[in-house]
């Protein structure tokens, strides 16, 4: 068993990584990253972690090349300063969406990524939900792949009348993911008929299933531009649901998404803190609630640690 539990955390995401150490009661450990006069990054760890149990937490958030290679030179360092265990924990894992090829002459950079983490020093990572449970498959050391499901579950539990209360996917392909969320809720599930024709255009077809005078949650994974989100909103309105809400695990908000939400007309967005909401994007989405995986997290990694099963978590 490897001794002492070591927690860094890189730039990404520091409230997390110290709610996390609240919940586990140890400091975070010191780390410094900065960058030499030509822009290369630098990261030395401050303490010892010979032989220690580290984990180092980093979200895959903008700027995402810049994180992910923060994360890659701690690794090194870690395995360099002869660190026990080194395990990865990434909330958020961008490059799942790139998990198949689609397109001709593109790289599939969810795996390559995967490697690129084996290849720095990662023994093992702890993620959640990712936007293709086929990525899992990517990487060559163990994953522990946790769900925000239960967390956010709970809270529609606690706060919404579930008797009148459909959980919505926007495509067939978002349908297994809304319908995990509809069983944790025992409500029923509704499909929207989408077809992707760009990563900017989006057509909105029929809805598959009653929604009409229900409340409606339109349940993702995450929630970047917003486009697909608004747009399943309009559909749904003009389908008749009562109300419209939209719960997602990872709230990366990129480009427009901000404003379109504001304008949308979404009664609440659920999110979680696996990505960092700023207090300016807060303030503009007043209908905006942020749960926090902390906790889960938290659990996770003290059950890595003492060798106890992650999947207990869920059962």
């Amino acid at each position: 068993m490897h001794n002492e539990l070591k927690i860094f955390a890189c730039s990404s995401n520091p409230a997390l990584a110290d709610a996390i150490c609240q919940h586990l009661d140890v400091p975070v450990s010191p780390l410094t990253v900065s960058r030499f006069s030509n822009d290369n990054l630098f990261v030395q760890i401050q303490e010892n972690v010979r032989e220690r149990d580290v984990f180092v937490l980093q979200s895959f958030t903008e700027p995402v090349s810049d994180n992910i290679m923060e994360l890659l030179i701690t690794l090194d360092a870690m395995r360099s300063a002869s660190a026990g265990r080194v395990t990865a924990v990434i909330p958020y894992y961008s490059y799942a969406r790139s998990d198949k090829k689609d397109a001709p002459r593109i790289s599939i950079a969810g795996r390559l990524v995967a490697d690129l983490l084996r290849t720095a020093g990662a023994d093992r990572v702890l993620t959640m939900d990712l936007h293709a449970d086929q990525v899992h498959g990517f990487f060559s050391m163990p994953v522990d792949h946790l769900t925000a499901i239960p967390t956010m579950a709970a809270h529609f539990r606690k706060t919404h009348d579930l008797t009148k209360m459909v959980a919505v996917a926007t495509d067939a392909g978002g349908a297994k993911r809304a319908g995990r969320f509809a069983v944790k809720l025992d409500i029923p599930l509704a499909i929207i008929d989408k077809r992707r024709i760009s990563d900017t255009d989006v057509h909105q077809g029929q809805v598959v299933g009653e929604v009409a005078g229900l409340d409606a949650v339109i349940f993702e994974d995450e929630i970047a531009t917003g486009g697909t989100l608004v747009a399943t909103v309009d559909t749904l309105r003009r389908a008749g649901a009562r109300r419209v809400m939209a719960g997602a695990v990872h709230p990366v908000l990129c480009g427009p998404a901000v404003e379109r939400l504001a304008t949308s007309g979404l009664d609440a967005i659920v999110v979680t803190d696996t990505v960092a909401v700023d207090a300016d994007k807060r303030a503009r989405l007043p209908q905006l609630q942020v749960l926090s995986v902390a906790p889960l997290l938290a659990a996770a990694i003290e059950r890595i640690h003492s060798g106890e099963s992650v999947g207990a978590l869920f059962g």
